[in-house]
């Protein structure tokens, strides 16, 4: 422990499961005081009670769903409340719609998607800019991805989300820098939950994932997401914003083969 983020408030959004937890783990291991949001409010409470213990540092639990404004708002708020400010928002909350082919894809998953991603990010960091200008700036780390760079198979909607979160940071980069608020993203590829549970459940997965990353393996959430986070969230990256950082052993290089294996029966489903 370095103490990089000592002093810092920070709120992490999907932060008590997949990446969301390792990279909770590695900033409280930096120092900073935590909120944990999810859809889940037993899980982050878990997962800040664990810090606590672990860490010795300020971390908080609090059920909050990105796609529903008034709870984007609250969240925060409680931040504020709870700690007297805020320093850094890590915008990682996401959704995944059903695996099925874009001409399949209903307005109703596109609109999920969206609330969840560009609509709660959009909230969030409005939400967090008057407290990020008492504080005299701040940093916002908002998640992109390599389906999106790729235009990966059966992720249409996740991938015109990805999209427009990234022209949210780049537009907050531009025209939040004279607040001293940095704006930033990384797209990583790691042992996130969805990953985690094909490993887990699927025999050889694992092997086929990272059989053309350059590196030959997954990335693991809190000793090489988390600390690109704790880099962009810190005064160490005081001079970057606007970026996009590819978090993924060079998996981005090559790209990965995303179409599905039983094709056609995907696309008889949903004739």
């Amino acid at each position: 422990m370095s103490g990089l983020l000592e002093g810092k408030i920070a709120i992490v959004t999907g932060g008590a499961k997949g990446l969301g937890y390792g990279i909770s783990r590695r900033m409280a291991r930096e120092g900073a005081s935590l909120l944990i949001t999810g859809r889940d409010g037993a899980a982050t409470e878990k997962v800040a009670a664990e810090i606590r213990d672990e860490f010795g540092t300020a971390a908080v639990g609090m059920s909050a769903d990105m796609g529903v404004k008034e709870e984007v708002l609250g969240m925060i708020e409680r931040a504020v409340d709870e700690f007297g400010g805020l320093d850094i928002l890590v915008n990682n909350a996401s959704l995944l719609s059903d695996n099925v082919l874009l001409e399949h894809k209903t307005d109703e998953m596109l609109k999920r998607t969206l609330e969840i991603g560009v609509w709660g990010c959009w909230w969030g960091m409005k939400a967090a800019l008057p407290h990020m200008k008492k504080r005299g700036g701040g940093s916002i780390i908002n998640f992109h991805s390599i389906d999106a760079q790729t235009g990966a198979w059966l992720h249409g909607d996740y991938n015109i989300n990805k999209m427009g979160i990234m022209g949210l940071t780049r537009s907050a980069a531009v025209e939040w820098g004279r607040f001293g608020i940095r704006a930033n993203a990384i797209a990583p590829t790691g042992l996130g939950q969805v990953f985690a549970d094909l490993v887990e459940n699927v025999p050889g997965f694992l092997e086929q994932a990272t059989a053309n990353n350059p590196m030959k393996r997954a990335g693991d959430p809190e000793n090489d997401i988390g600390p690109v986070i704790v880099f962009l969230a810190s005064d160490m990256s005081r001079f970057v914003t606007g970026e996009m950082i590819n978090v993924d052993g060079g998996q981005h290089l090559p790209g990965y083969v995303s179409i599905p294996h039983n094709l056609e029966e995907l696309e008889k489903s949903g004739a």
